[in-house]
């Protein structure tokens, strides 16, 4: 299984859609690494850059409410996935949205509103970096002197998807 977790980008609004997260004027792409310089272009959110700092270097989103939401497409999760990003943090996601991140190996994590509510007061300590552990189900935030935990919940069937590296991959082992 590989590893989840590393930096976080703050995302702070909900409602969130796959046309800001990739455009759809690239969903004529046929690869997957041709998605990775237009993550988040069109993202409207005060004081972003879609080619910030986070580029490169973020592994984990931490966002609001429904995440994912608009036109159903997979060249969403695969542009998070081509920048490495393993695992999103929510609210909640729009459903398909969900289960295309289950279905190419990464994570979706849905925390309460109050949960998702304290962990964007973590923004303002700096870097934030997020260690997840699967199998324990646990979040770690931590940043320069501090640290905080969490506890989330996954389905099995999800968390095999996971584990397996994507659908692709959980259907090869098995039939």
């Amino acid at each position: 299984m590989k590893s989840f977790g590393g930096p976080v980008l703050f995302l702070d609004r909900s409602d969130i859609n796959t046309d800001e997260i990739i455009p759809a004027k690239y969903l004529t792409e046929v690869k997957k690494d041709a998605l990775k310089p237009y993550l988040l272009e069109d993202l409207s959110l005060t004081g972003f850059d879609p080619n910030g700092s986070w580029r490169g270097k973020c592994k984990v989103v931490v966002t609001r409410a429904n995440f994912g939401c608009g036109s159903s497409r997979e060249h969403a999760p695969w542009a998070l996935e081509v920048n490495d990003i393993t695992a999103v943090i929510a609210e909640n996601y729009a459903r398909i949205f969900r289960q295309n991140m289950f279905n190419g190996g990464m994570l979706a994590i849905e925390l309460s509103k109050e949960t998702i509510c304290d962990i964007f007061t973590l923004a303002l300590m700096g870097d934030v970096n997020c260690d997840i552990d699967v199998p324990e189900k646990k979040l770690t935030f931590s940043w320069n002197g501090g640290k905080k935990e969490y506890t989330f919940t996954i389905a099995e069937f999800d968390e095999a998807l996971v584990k397996s590296g994507g659908w692709v991959e959980f259907a090869d082992s098995r039939y």
